[in-house]
């Protein structure tokens, strides 16, 4: 099955043509562009891929979209660019938790934290069980997806029992932890959070962003008065 796999929940925008098949996941063709331009970049990426990949759009099966934690318009961009090409190509469309994608296929031996940029000076954070050897590339999440301040989330890290944490690098001061790689989820591990819908055909429920908090912006309360 050809999967095209999105994302852009993180600073970076992530697309890519997947092969899905019983052994897993394999990438043919993968972009990564700055996240602050999600609308101007998605497009074209896939456009790029699927040329690289030697594969027509239309020959897509499937589509999967982080759909978060992440900030409002990166999401927009990438759920509402997702959704628009399901339609147009008669395919589903998969959401997945973004951290989840992150976490896909890192075997840590213990409990795993995954923290990207929340903005605000807070981080969206996931922690997981990564310590079964006998399938790497399956985690458990223990608890979130969820957003706090660094410094509130580095109390709990006892707590959490966390071994390792990957994610977005400028938050290791913060979190007094060390943050390794991946800062954003790479298209193989997108698909491979959904393979097993994929792989058995199943449904997917409509896509629902993770935002976690509300917006910026708020509706006016009231009518500004004035006077001559």
């Amino acid at each position: 099955m050809l999967v095209l796999a999105l994302d852009t929940a993180t600073t970076v925008v992530t697309a890519g043509l997947v092969d899905l098949g019983p052994d897993g996941p394999r990438t043919l063709a993968a972009r990564a562009h700055d996240g602050r331009r999600h609308g101007e970049l998605l497009m074209p990426a896939v456009r790029a891929l699927c040329a690289e990949a030697g594969h027509a759009l239309a020959e897509v099966g499937a589509v999967v979209v982080g759909a978060g934690p992440g900030p409002f318009t990166g999401l927009r961009v990438g759920i509402a660019s997702a959704t628009a090409l399901g339609h147009a190509l008669d395919v589903p469309v998969h959401g997945v938790v973004t951290h989840d994608a992150l976490a896909w296929g890192l075997h840590t031996g213990g409990n795993l934290l995954v923290v990207t940029d929340a903005r605000r000076t807070e981080v969206y954070w996931a922690a997981y069980d990564a310590s079964d050897p006998a399938d790497a590339r399956s985690v458990r999440r223990l608890t979130g997806p969820a957003v706090e301040a660094p410094e509130a989330l580095a109390a709990r890290l006892d707590e959490l029992a966390i071994g390792t944490v990957v994610g977005d690098p400028a938050f290791a001061q913060r979190l007094g932890r060390e943050i390794g790689g991946p800062g954003a989820p790479a298209v193989d591990g997108l698909v491979g959070v959904a393979a097993a819908d994929l792989l058995a055909g199943r449904a997917p429920a409509p896509v629902e962003p993770l935002y976690l908090r509300r917006p910026d912006a708020a509706p006016p309360t009231g009518r500004k008065r004035v006077t001559a």
